[in-house]
This record gives C-alpha cells, sequence and structure tokens, in this order.
C-alpha cells in the first residue's frame, strides 16, 4: 500500500487482520508472478457496520441459492435484472451485506426514486446494454494478463457518453457521485483508439492486433509481407516466359517455404539457375536464388511484425497502467449505476412501494407480500398473492402463529423477513407500505434436515441453531422460530419451546415471529404482555371422499382452533383407508383414551360425544372407492361384503 502507517485506514489496530490480508496479498503475488501494484487502498468492515446474516439465515430465505442448491427460484434471481455482470454483482453484495446504518439505504431509495421519475431508468439501461465488464478487464489489466479483445471491448464502453450525459439530468446526492466517476480517462480512451483495431485476433500472438499509423516499422513490415502476393504473381509470369512452362507455378507452404513448382514432364525444361527443393510423385519443385532471397526477406518480416507488434501491445499495457485507479472507480460507478436501475425496474414492474426508517423499534408491514412466491405465483396458476399485515413494535414484540400445516406460517415469516432485507439494502419493498425500526440481524430456524457429514441429527441441529440464536440475538434482531421442538417427544419440545420463547420475550426482547405446532403455547401471551396469538386461517367444506380443506393464507388474530392434519393427509394422497382409521383413532385420542401411549392432536376441538367403534363391515364399506374398481374388482369387493355381512 506504500504507506507507513494503516492509521488512514481505520485498521491500525487489528494486528490479525493485518495478517490475514498480508497473507492474502503473498499468496495472490505468488500465484500471478508479479507485484499487485493496483491494490492501493483497505476498506475496514466491522462487525458492527453491517447487518448479520448468519449462514442459516441465507439458506432458509433462499437469498442467492434455493434450498436445493439451485440458482432459482431466489430473491436475487427475481431482483436481478442486471444489464452486466457487475451490476449483478454489486446487486448480491448489497444482498449479503446490508449496511446496518441507515444513510446507505436511503441514499439508495433516494436514487431509485429519481431514476423512476420519467422513466431515466429505461434510457439508461437502454445505454447499459452491452457494457463490458470494466472492474474484471481492469483488473486484468493492472496483471498485465488483458487480452486484446478485451480492451476493444473496454474501448467501446469508454466511447458511451450518454450514459454519463444521462445521469447529469438527475440532480440527486447519489447519482452525482456516480456521475463523478462515470467520466472516462480521456487519455486511455485516446490510447486504446489509436493502438488497437477495430476487431483484433484474440490474442496477440497471432498478430493482427495493432493498427497501422501507430508504428512506423510495424507498417513497413506489415507491407513487405503484404506485397508478398504480387511479387509472387509477377515472378510466375516471368519465370513462364522465360522456360516456356505453361503451368509454372509459383507457390509457398508453412513447411518448405517459397518454391516453383513444375510437372515432371516439363522438369527438363528447367534453368540451370533452378535449384531442387522437393520431388513429388508428379511434379517438382525448385528455388531460385532470387525466390529465396525474397524467402528471406519475408518470412524475416513476418517474424520481426510479430515481434514488434508483441513489444507495442505490451507498451500500451504499460502506458494504461496509471490509468487503472480511475478505471476501477469507473467500473464500480457503472456497477452501481446497473444495479440501481434494476432495483428501480422491480419497483414498478412489481408494484413495490418505497420503505420508511425511523430509530423507533418497529416493524410495520401493510399487505406485505412474499415476492418470490408471489412472482411464482402468477409464472405458473396466475393466482393473487393473499397480502398481510405485520405490526410489531414497544408493545408487540412477539407473535405466536398457529395453523394448519400448508396453511402458509413458514411463507408469512419469511416474508417478514425478505421485506425488512429489501428495505435495508435501499430496495423498494413488496407492501402496501412499510415503516422500519432499527435492526442489526435477522435470525432464522425454519426447516429439519439431517446434518450427517458432521454427525448431528434433525433434533441437535435444531437446537444447535436455537442456542445460536439465543447467543447472538438482541433487542433490534428479527427471530424466526418455525416448529422448534418438534424434533423430539412432545413433553419434552414443549418444554424447550416455551423456554426459549420466554427467553426470547423476557431477555432477549427481540422482534421475534414464533410458529408452533404446540396448543398449549397459545397460553403464553396471556402471562407474557409483549407477546400476541396470530393464526394462518382455513376453511373446511364438505367433499365427495370427506371433509376438504381450503387455505385462505390469511393472517387472523388469535389461536388457531384446529390443525387439519387429517385433511392434509387426505390431500397428500393418504390412502382413504388409512385417513378413514386415523379418524377413528382421533376420536378415540381425543376422548383421552389412548393419552399416555400417543400425543393427541394439540388443535382439536372439544371431544364429541362417544362413538362406537365401527363393524368390520362398516369399516369396509368406508374405504371402498368405487370409482377406482375395475368391474372384476368390483365382483371381487361384493363377495367379500357379503362374507363380512354373514360373519356380523
Amino acid at each position: 500500500l506504500q504507506a507507513a502507517s494503516l492509521a488512514g485506514w481505520d485498521a491500525e489496530e487489528l494486528p490479525h487482520a493485518h495478517a490475514a490480508c498480508a497473507a492474502l496479498l503473498s499468496y495472490a503475488e505468488h500465484t500471478q508472478g508479479r507485484a499487485l501494484t493496483h491494490v492501493r487502498a483497505l476498506v475496514v468492515e466491522r462487525a458492527g457496520t453491517l447487518i448479520e446474516l448468519p449462514a442459516s439465515t441465507r439458506r432458509n430465505l433462499e437469498l442467492v441459492q434455493t434450498l436445493r442448491g439451485e440458482d432459482a427460484p431466489t430473491l436475487l434471481s427475481l431482483l436481478d435484472t442486471s444489464l452486466t455482470g457487475m451490476g449483478s454483482r454489486r446487486l448480491k453484495s448489497w444482498l449479503l451485506a446490508p449496511a446496518r446504518e441507515r444513510a446507505e439505504a436511503s441514499a439508495r431509495l433516494s436514487a431509485i426514486g429519481a431514476l423512476r421519475e420519467g422513466g431515466l431508468w429505461q434510457k439508461l439501461r437502454a445505454h447499459l446494454k452491452g457494457s463490458s465488464d470494466v472492474e474484471r478487464i481492469t483488473a486484468r489489466l493492472a496483471l498485465g494478463q488483458v487480452r486484446p479483445r478485451e480492451l476493444v471491448a473496454l474501448r467501446q464502453t469508454l466511447q458511451k457518453t450518454e450514459l454519463l450525459a444521462l445521469v447529469q439530468q438527475a440532480p440527486e446526492p447519489l447519482l452525482m457521485q456516480i456521475a463523478a466517476d462515470l467520466a472516462p480517462p480521456a487519455e486511455a480512451l485516446d490510447l486504446l483508439q489509436a493502438a488497437l483495431l477495430p476487431e483484433p485476433a484474440a490474442l496477440i500472438r497471432d498478430g493482427g492486433v495493432i493498427a497501422p499509423g501507430l508504428d512506423q516499422e510495424l507498417d513497413e513490415l506489415r507491407a513487405i509481407s503484404d506485397n508478398c502476393d504480387a511479387f509472387l504473381l509477377e515472378l510466375e509470369a516471368r519465370e513462364r516466359a522465360r522456360t516456356g512452362i505453361a503451368n509454372l507455378r509459383v507457390q509457398f507452404n508453412k513447411v518448405h517455404g517459397f518454391y516453383i513448382e513444375v510437372t515432371q514432364g516439363q522438369a527438363a525444361k528447367v534453368p540451370d539457375d533452378y535449384r531442387r527443393r522437393q520431388t513429388l510423385k508428379n511434379a517438382e519443385r525448385f528455388i531460385t536464388p532470387e525466390l529465396k532471397a525474397f524467402e528471406d526477406k519475408a518470412l524475416s518480416a513476418q517474424e520481426r511484425a510479430l515481434a514488434r507488434e508483441k513489444w507495442l501491445y505490451e507498451h500500451l499495457l504499460n502506458q494504461l497502467q496509471p490509468h487503472v485507479p480511475q478505471l476501477t472507480r469507473l467500473g464500480r460507478a457503472i456497477a452501481a449505476l446497473d444495479a440501481l436501475a434494476a432495483l428501480a425496474e422491480r419497483s414498478l414492474t412489481l408494484n413495490w412501494c418505497a420503505p420508511e426508517f425511523t430509530a423507533h423499534p418497529c416493524i410495520e408491514i401493510r399487505a406485505g407480500r412474499h415476492p418470490v412466491v408471489q412472482a411464482r405465483l402468477q409464472e405458473t396458476s396466475g393466482q393473487p398473492f393473499i397480502a398481510n399485515d405485520t405490526l410489531l413494535g414497544p408493545k408487540t414484540r412477539m407473535q405466536v402463529i398457529t395453523g394448519p400445516n400448508m396453511g402458509g406460517k413458514s411463507t408469512y415469516m419469511r416474508q417478514v423477513a425478505l421485506i425488512v432485507l429489501l428495505a435495508s439494502i435501499g430496495s423498494y419493498v413488496p407492501a402496501q407500505s412499510c415503516r422500519l425500526g432499527p435492526i442489526d440481524a435477522i435470525h432464522t430456524r425454519i426447516g429439519a434436515a439431517d446434518d450427517l457429514a458432521n454427525a448431528q441429527s434433525t433434533f441437535m441441529l435444531e437446537m444447535t441453531e436455537a442456542a445460536q440464536i439465543l447467543h447472538g440475538a438482541t433487542a433490534q434482531s428479527l427471530v424466526l422460530m418455525d416448529e422448534i421442538g418438534r424434533g423430539t417427544s412432545t413433553f419434552d419440545g414443549l418444554a424447550l419451546a416455551s423456554g426459549i420463547a420466554a427467553h426470547l420475550h423476557d431477555k432477549v426482547q427481540a422482534f421475534t415471529l414464533f410458529a408452533t405446532h404446540y396448543f398449549e403455547l397459545t397460553e403464553f401471551p396471556a402471562t407474557h404482555h409483549a407477546a400476541v396469538n396470530v393464526h394462518v386461517a382455513a376453511a373446511e367444506t364438505a367433499g365427495s371422499g370427506g371433509h376438504d380443506i381450503v387455505f385462505l393464507h390469511e393472517l387472523q388474530p388469535g389461536p388457531a382452533s384446529r390443525s387439519y392434519g387429517i385433511q392434509v393427509a387426505r390431500l397428500a394422497g393418504v390412502p382413504a383407508a388409512v385417513v378413514h382409521h386415523a379418524r377413528h383413532a382421533l376420536a378415540q385420542l381425543e376422548q383421552g383414551a389412548s393419552a399416555a401411549q400417543v400425543q393427541v392432536d394439540l388443535f382439536a376441538p372439544p371431544p364429541p360425544a362417544a362413538e362406537p367403534a365401527p363393524s368390520p363391515l362398516d369399516a369396509a364399506l368406508a374405504a371402498l372407492d368405487p370409482d377406482q374398481l375395475s368391474p372384476r374388482e368390483a365382483l371381487d369387493a361384493l363377495y367379500r361384503l357379503k362374507k363380512l355381512a354373514r360373519a356380523g
């Protein structure tokens, strides 16, 4: 860094960071075989400056990768309509490292608002299209590894002066900062325009890279090579006239160089100054002193031209080195502009709103929507997404969420986290309105899966993540807890879920969305003043095969009354006989007959009057689905029913 101290970068008191950076630079210099002259600054990212997003949060929210490891559908795949690789990388970095201070997000929101005015974002994107990856080209230039066609692509991007003129039309602070770095280095552009052909060869070793007029020596050497064909034609005409051999030809190949070819029948006519170079089946090849002298001159000119061109190219790279810092700033400016224009496009296309920041601790979302799920619904079924409100503040810091499986609890929780994250990076959000207080972390405990590689069971992994949240969350954190405690026995799980909820409410006091299947936890808000019960609504309708469930996906106040587990099993395709047996087992469990052996349905309504156990005939009739039987199967079933009737 060519500095006596790191105090200028606020990094003097970070000895471990010094060692890590030094090792990284040393390794990079070793692998590149040269000094990293373009590394001239440090950026210190302290833990307290960024919103904490643990690996589990990034995974569970599917920010850049789905749970299956795919690139889409994710939040990034929805947001990223960038037109350059730089813009895509910048958008990804914003998502994975949102700033805790609101100044950065507010500046981006202001810039996006300015781009939305008068369709400025559309005009910018029209000029951004086709821009080269200035950041990567500049890095390769600094290392002396840039290829000719990359420099031509850089030249074409530097020639886009309309981009700077458009940005200067918006008197907005962040856009003005970007505009200050968009001005291309004039000297670098002049060098590139003068030095390179419009369509150079892919590699400098192939030649055909340096433009004519840049170097007189190179032009002279090329002239010798370019005049080669004319000389050969002229020599061929003279030799035919001198020898009287009408089919005499003067040619060249890379193995034998220049030669005069005569057929075997005419070989006796060749003059004495012809020296045999090669004998073929039907021809003889000769060379003359004149042709040999020209060959030496031409081949030498080609080799010298390639060497001269390589030297000129390396000289060009050296001349461009002083402009690397300005080109680096230019690349960053284009990346930021591309990312902001993409967010502006998304905000208008998806009908998102601008969030409002406040110093007051709160998460207030009106008509919030899950951005990725909503987009998928529109693409596949065209169904509308059911929007929900979220109101958290000093008086309500925890929501205890109940409701049926597949009802939308996890989707609702994720949508709140994604809206908070989008607002924190300075993006518009999928809601009618959003008001957000300070946030320092987003913690999630969602889903269950064994970590076999690390010898952790589902429950062990669940408790490990819960412990990390309990130790790391603060009063400014957003915590998502989904079905905690389900990986162990009923009473253990309930006790742990209750203890974790109490710690989050009483000690941590984080904004918490706590989804649970334990009906006993709906009593939690009665003894904890900052917690409330909410549930995702569902309705039951009569169907051909029993009662059908309709998921309303609407968040309503109060606890859920039922779990609808059997209805969900039926929707999942569980055989009718199993569903029928489960209904009767449920009736017995709700009466407490088997409470000691099997966990009861914690969302069940008050037990109905006792029903007599079904007879074998009744059970067989209930399990029978006539629509699924062939004529032969129907006849067999009829005989079985008759046999059961006689036995009864």
